[in-house]
């Protein structure tokens, strides 16, 4: 599959894949994503970024988001607030208290939402990146509160897998992969965001 190709939904919403075997387009991916964070600070006046990480460490599919949030945290970056770790998980019983509290603590922030995914069969290990909310807990039947400005999910299950045991049975070194795959990016925009405010 090529990378950094671009789908375009009927609502006019456009949603990137990238491969995650594909160490190539971590700068392409991170330059996309700043851009996309540049948009929404101007056109909804936010000053600070949040990366609002979801999933559990209790499942290896679902444990995307929380791996993000730690190798964050442990690269300790300073323009970017980090919410949603392997010890403080968002997930399906904490997100509408997590929500509230990030209106509360951040209110003028652009809200980057991590997590995983199903999607086709062909795109699994692959990540999708697009500006408007995602919708957590869809790929399990679980009706969530739509979350985030920018949407960025790693694919780990083909539709139709809608069972929660499939998330168990994922390979970690795929879910590793991306999330390896999505830290450098982010890291990379925080990089940017350091020279804009030297500028």
């Amino acid at each position: 599959m090529k990378t950094g190709w671009c789908r375009k939904w009927k609502t006019g919403r456009k949603i990137y894949y990238f491969d995650s075997e594909s160490g190539f387009e971590i700068e392409e991916f991170a330059w996309t994503l700043h851009e996309m964070i540049g948009e929404v600070m101007e056109e909804e006046k936010k000053e600070g970024v949040l990366v609002l990480c979801i999933g559990t460490d209790r499942s290896t599919g679902d444990s995307l988001g929380p791996l993000i949030g730690y190798k964050l945290k442990e690269q300790q970056v300073r323009r970017l607030q980090i919410m949603g770790t392997l010890e403080r998980p968002v997930h399906a019983m904490n997100l509408e208290q997590s929500m509230a509290r990030i209106r509360v603590k951040y209110p003028n922030h652009v809200i980057v939402a991590v997590d995983a995914s199903v999607g086709n069969q062909d795109h699994v290990g692959c990540i999708t990146l697009g500006r408007g909310s995602l919708r957590p807990g869809l790929g399990v039947c679980k009706d969530l509160e739509a979350v985030g400005d920018i949407f960025i999910t790693g694919i780990v299950g083909g539709y139709g897998s809608y069972d929660p045991l499939m998330l168990q049975s994922v390979r970690l070194s795929m879910v590793m992969r991306m999330a390896d795959y999505i830290c450098k990016s982010v890291f990379l925009v925080e990089q940017f965001l350091e020279k804009m405010a030297l500028v």
